[in-house]
């Protein structure tokens, strides 16, 4: 099949899949309206590999067949394949203004990563090896969209400490073993992005515990597999119009747990299974976030620089930008949006090339970037918020516009640099993302989404290489009584 369109993706959406929504099961979700945006846009990423002015940025001949293919899935081996395959994650990142959190070449990548690592799985069974990278060619010659779901994230489960019964659903397991493959039941949260998706990838969360064997499981699966349910929260999307919610009617990464309810999955798409020491190690020795950080990175550019725009035509347009305290914030803006981009240019300067041949991204300053985004969205929106201040208060619509009051309406919102209409849709463009639901779990998403952030930033601290440091102090210390 090659790279896919936008219209053989939707066509692959529309499987049978078990998708609930508000307590009702949703037919189709490419027509549903819930959902139908979302995959829409989505769609619209896959179109743009068949774009003249694209091709060839978005796709490469694939090693096998020789068709062009996703450059997302490329296992890059040369720093040059690094910024081409930047080059391809910013066109989607930009053409969806950095709110799809996880866009398909998240987990292109992703299962591109596993692959590149496949002996490290075969030291645990052969076939694991072997079915990871035939797997990951599938997905690459096929186009296959994946999401990731995570078995073991459930943190408000009060039986966490001691493994949960089978009969029960908290925590997804294996419940027993077929020559057809393994059978698989429980919960995955947090499932963004799976009903758009073609398969569920099951992989990493939190480590095992001796005698957790049952729950060490790395594999993927069809979404639309008998016995699978996704359960969706509350829409935070706008279906009321692109001027009214020029984000929010376009960009919903939908969130919702997966049910497994004695889902047969087929030993060829089993990576893992039982090994609890491997499964502990698995995300590190791969070097998972690595690459995936990559791509997250680039993401959080395009979303910065958007959000740099949004701040710099508020404050255009309602004349308070010669302010210097307006200044201030927006060149506070700009020093974060350039940190990194730093981050993202040294890990590709300063890639790591692996044993297996794969050049991974410099680590420590993907790590750095990946840490810095959540501590800092918080105060882009601040800042959004107070430069917008009372005039959130009330945004006329674009019914207002069409309505007999137009005129009087538009004389009240007449900007300093553009017209009325024009400044009520910058404003309604600014409203989805520091007041509106869809911007408030943004927000929750980028501080939350790679992991608690005190946890994670702990984490780095006791993982960083500070040899370097201490022993530069040592010697310091040692050399103070000296002349």
């Amino acid at each position: 099949m090659a790279a896919r369109s936008g219209a053989q993706y939707l066509e692959g959406l529309q499987d049978g899949r078990e998708v609930w929504y508000s307590g009702e099961r949703v037919p189709d979700v490419t027509t549903h309206p819930v959902f139908a945006a979302g995959a829409q846009s989505i769609a619209r990423l896959y179109d743009l590999q068949h774009e003249p002015a694209y091709g060839d940025v978005l796709t490469y001949p694939s090693p096998k067949t020789g068709e062009r293919v996703g450059r997302s899935f490329l296992m890059p081996r040369r720093q040059e394949e690094l910024v081409h395959r930047r080059t391809m994650m910013e066109v989607w990142a930009e053409a969806s203004c950095g709110m799809l959190a996880q866009s398909p070449d998240y987990m292109n990548i992703g299962i591109m990563s596993l692959a590149a690592a496949h002996d490290i799985l075969a030291k645990a069974d052969p076939r694991f090896g072997i079915h990871t990278l035939r797997y990951y060619e599938i997905c690459r010659e096929q186009d296959r969209c994946l999401a990731r779901v995570v078995p073991t994230a459930w943190p408000q489960t009060p039986t966490k400490a001691s493994p949960p019964s089978t009969e029960t659903f908290p925590y997804l397991q294996v419940v027993a073993q077929q020559s057809a493959g393994v059978v698989a039941r429980g919960a995955c949260m947090l499932a963004t992005f799976a009903p758009f998706a073609d398969d569920l990838v099951v992989y990493g969360g939190a480590a095992l515990q001796p005698g957790e064997g049952a729950r060490a499981l790395v594999c993927a699966v069809p979404v639309a597999s008998p016995g699978i349910s996704l359960v969706c929260r509350e829409s935070v999307g706008r279906t009321g119009g692109r001027f009214d919610h020029p984000l929010a009617s376009r960009f919903e990464a939908m969130d919702c747990i997966a049910l497994f309810d004695d889902v047969l999955i087929p030993w060829e798409r089993v990576f893992l299974h039982s090994n609890i020491e491997l499964y502990n190690r698995l995300e590190s020795s791969v070097r998972f976030l690595w690459q995936v950080g990559h791509q997250v990175v680039t993401r959080q550019i395009a979303k910065t620089a958007l959000l740099l725009g949004i701040a710099h035509l508020l404050s255009d347009t309602s004349g308070i930008s010669g302010l210097p305290h307006v200044q201030e914030q927006l060149g506070e803006i700009v020093t974060y949006l350039e940190t990194l981009r730093s981050c993202l240019r040294r890990a590709e300067v300063d890639a790591v090339m692996g044993a297996n041949g794969v050049l991974y991204p410099q680590g420590d300053a993907v790590h750095a970037a990946l840490r810095l985004f959540p501590m800092v969205y918080p105060r882009l929106i601040e800042i959004l918020q107070l430069l917008g201040a009372e005039e959130y208060m009330m945004i006329p619509s674009a019914s207002d516009l069409e309505s007999p009051i137009a005129e009087a309406i538009t004389q009240c919102y007449q900007g300093a640099t553009v017209s009325a209409t024009t400044r009520m849709q910058l404003f309604r463009l600014a409203w989805d993302m520091v007041g509106e639901s869809f911007g408030a779990r943004q927000q929750l998403y980028e501080r939350y989404g790679a992991g608690d952030p005190a946890h994670m930033l702990a984490a780095r601290y006791l993982d960083y290489d500070k040899t370097a440091a201490v022993e530069r102090v040592q010697t310091l210390l040692e050399t103070a009584h000296r002349p």
